[in-house]
């Protein structure tokens, strides 16, 4: 049996609009996603967050369960807009009550808060004012992460400044999808840099409020980049062989593409998708060529990339699927196509993401050969399936029991190959609103029931339960310290 550290997070994670509900009581103000998702057409079948799974009126059981689970840590957001609706001036004493509560209920149960402080979500008088195209949400941002440091910070000690910026900058505001849906390129670019200097300025702002113990870091989703070898992809085939495969006859209707077309189609896109948020935090530089081959530039002031290049205390990783991808040429420029799960005939999701461990281990080796080993956790991983519930009201998801031990196996290799991994959180807690898809993807290891809000337990809940209980009662002897 694998043995892993005693003070290894066992842990699930959450976000504040797709569970908590309660979208306009006790003074909580609009948010971005609020007014999105009451706009016509723009959320599939037409739900919203209104109430989500009411996480905000049963937090209680909601906490009992994660204790029943075995859950030695808790990854949740704040809703910036229940604490300080107008995102400026006066925090909201309603909405600051009730994640004292949730801080205490945690503690109290055992069980480690780990805050996010954007996760998507941000005031919609903000976003009324630019949101992040405006360099001043970097300084208003960095406020409000001071404000939760005083008011939380006696009792938290991980921060998570944003989650997944990618999809914030080309979701939202380079895309059509999220709000504001902006479907502007340049406005990708602007936000991109604005979020790495609003993450800096957060640290900061955070570190300077007093405390030794905070630890801040950015969560990221990362993946994997390989070349697409033809329409069979052996999945027997080991990473580093199928890094530089290349199928010759792989061609556009511009001009013949060779291997090294391959190989720079990779590196585009691991620059884009990876290391776009990866070298500026930790080296204080974009990749060389990114932004001439977005096309499109952000504006970087003198000292900004002194600030981003604050080497974080950890990272954050959301780890789902890899990305294959073939180069193509668009106007002459060679870039990067994705290939789909279902062209690659791989099994996946019913988000359509393949289900692809081995790249865990890859992406943490990775990441410890390529920036110094940094302080990681797994912040995010986890599989939407359907979900059926059987004749005797139970949930026998052997499927997500298969995804989480394989998973896990890799997590056991990367402590094995020295990865500096500090924690593992399972998404989701429990089934929630799932964003633009509205209702239709289940990733919970609780089932809630979306008309009577009823929880339960999953197959995959107690088995999660279980393994946690047999890891944590080997130890190795020595609590290994954060560094």
């Amino acid at each position: 049996m694998t043995t892993f550290p005693k003070d290894f997070y066992w842990g699930a994670a959450t976000s504040a609009y797709q569970i908590e509900g309660a979208w306009n009581e006790d003074g909580k103000g609009e948010s971005n996603w609020d007014r999105w998702s009451h706009t016509p057409g723009k959320i599939k079948g037409g739900g919203s967050g209104d109430v989500a799974t009411d996480h905000y009126h049963r937090w209680r059981g909601d906490v009992d369960l994660m204790q029943q689970i075995g859950l030695t840590a808790y990854r949740f957001s704040i809703a910036w807009s229940r604490v300080q609706p107008d995102g400026r001036g006066p925090l909201n004493p309603k909405g600051v009550a009730f994640y004292d509560r949730l801080i205490d209920a945690l503690l109290a149960a055992g069980i480690e808060p780990f805050v996010t402080l954007c996760h998507y979500d941000i005031p919609q008088v903000l976003e009324d004012r630019g949101g992040w195209v405006q360099r001043e949400f970097t300084d208003w941002f960095a406020d409000y992460a001071a404000a939760m440091a005083r008011q939380y910070g006696d009792r938290v000690t991980h921060w998570m400044t944003i989650n997944e910026p990618i999809c914030i900058s080309d979701d939202h505001y380079g895309g059509a999808v999220e709000p504001p849906g902006l479907n502007d390129p340049q406005a990708a670019a602007t936000v991109t840099h604005h979020l790495l200097l609003g993450h800096g300025k957060a640290l900061q702002a955070i570190k300077q409020t007093g405390g030794s113990h905070h630890q801040v870091g950015l969560i990221c989703n990362l993946y994997p980049i390989h070349p697409y070898r033809g329409p069979a992809l052996n999945p027997a085939v080991g990473n580093e062989v199928a890094r530089t495969a290349f199928d010759p006859g792989l061609k556009n209707s511009d001009a013949p593409l060779t291997d090294e077309d391959t190989l720079a189609a990779v590196r585009i896109a691991d620059d884009n998708i990876n290391r776009r948020w990866l070298d500026p935090i930790f080296w204080g530089r974009y990749p060389a060529g990114l932004w001439e081959q977005r096309g499109y530039w952000p504006a970087v002031e003198d000292g900004d990339m002194d600030i981003i290049g604050a080497r974080p205390d950890f990272v954050g990783v959301n780890y789902y699927h890899r990305f294959v991808v073939r180069p193509v040429r668009r106007a002459g420029k060679l870039t990067f196509t994705m290939v789909t799960a279902k062209e690659l005939g791989a099994p996946c999701t019913t988000m359509g993401w393949e289900i692809y461990p081995e790249g865990l281990h890859e992406l943490l080796t990775t990441l410890q050969a390529d920036y110094n080993n940094p302080d990681l956790y797994i912040t995010e991983s986890g599989m939407a399936m359907d979900d059926p519930v059987a004749e005797d009201s139970a949930i026998h998801d052997d499927y997500r029991i298969d995804f989480l031990n394989a998973h896990l196996e890799q997590v056991a290799r990367c402590l094995a190959d020295g990865v500096k991994l500090h924690g593992y959180f399972v998404w989701t807690l429990m089934d929630n609103f799932e964003w633009e898809a509205g209702w239709g993807q289940r990733f919970g290891l609780i089932r809630a029931d979306y008309d009577t809000l009823e929880r339960t337990v999953k197959d995959s809940g107690r088995w999660y339960r279980d393994f946690i209980a047999t890891h944590r009662s080997e130890f190795n002897g020595e609590e290994r310290q954060f560094a």
